[in-house]
């Protein structure tokens, strides 16, 4: 199931992730791998405005994530160049 996630969504889904700052992870870093091994992300944040700095996400998500999809191109044979330019016919596969 591919889903997409407007922003407000994404908002609402920050909104419920488990939070730690950089001290309390130090402090519960067991607990917050179990956490994470269980599949929730986390947010670590950093200094007095509580900053959001990272996410810690499953590994199994995180390769997902990562997967290079070229689309368009994916069928068509590309060449690039040594300076990285290409005509329109040659990025239209023509």
């Amino acid at each position: 199931m591919n889903l997409k996630i407007d922003n407000l969504t994404r908002e609402r889904y920050h909104l419920v992730m488990k939070t730690y700052p950089v001290g309390d992870l130090k402090t519960r870093f067991s607990e917050v791998l179990n956490r994470v091994r269980a599949g929730e992300d986390i947010v670590i944040t950093y200094g007095r405005k509580k900053e959001n700095i990272a996410v810690i996400v499953p590994y199994g998500r995180y390769l997902k994530k990562n997967k290079i999809n070229l689309g368009l191109l994916s069928d068509r044979k590309v060449r690039i160049r040594k300076d990285f330019e290409m005509t329109e016919e040659e990025l239209a596969g023509q």
